[in-house]
């Protein structure tokens, strides 16, 4: 049994389209959500999916050992951020080396790092004039968006698209691969 936590600071559709999709696989559990946003919508398909969600702050996060405890209290095998806004503090790197895997919403090495996330990315990636975007899977180390590549899927971007346009299909590149390398990754 694969046991996963899922991090996420936004709305969570990734967090849902994984749950689902490991929803009927009896050798994975995703165990738990975990947020840092109160607000998140992610809360909310927590509760419809049935899947807890724990809250915790940044001084939680980053100046104590308890997330870390909590993790390895449930036994956890894998960590996926999903949308998770927050640089993963040392203490969490090296207790889950190379079980910790994030997607990001652009080709890495462009696009990444601090600050690029969500519409953000989008806006960069329409301003700059590039012809394509895409998603990148990545093992998380000690810095934004640097740790070793897993996985890219590419999609174009034409002069007529909107920071929405793209945004809606990258996500649909998410949707579409990220279940899937996650498998491919616990076998």
């Amino acid at each position: 049994m694969t046991r996963i936590a899922i991090f996420a600071s936004g709305s969570g559709s990734n967090a849902e389209r994984l749950t689902t999709f490991f929803a009927e696989n009896k050798s994975v559990s995703i165990e738990f959500f975990l947020s840092n946003n109160p607000t998140a919508g992610v809360i909310e398909r927590g509760r419809r999916l049935g899947v807890p969600t724990i809250l915790f702050d940044k001084k939680t996060f980053t100046k104590t050992d308890k997330i870390v405890e909590l993790l390895q209290k449930q036994q956890i095998d894998l960590i996926i951020l999903a949308g998770f806004l927050w640089l993963i503090p040392e203490n969490l790197v090296k207790a889950f080396p190379n079980k910790i895997i994030n997607i990001h919403p652009a080709l890495l090495p462009k696009y990444g790092g601090k600050g690029m996330w969500g519409h953000f990315v989008h806006e960069a990636v329409v301003a700059a004039g590039e012809k394509e975007s895409g998603i990148t899977i990545h093992y998380v180390n000690e810095h934004y968006d640097e740790g070793k590549v897993i996985f890219q899927a590419k999609c174009d971007v034409i002069p007529s698209d909107s920071p929405e346009d793209v945004a809606f299909k990258v996500q649909a590149l998410e949707h579409k691969y990220f279940p899937e390398v996650i498998q491919k990754v616990i076998q």
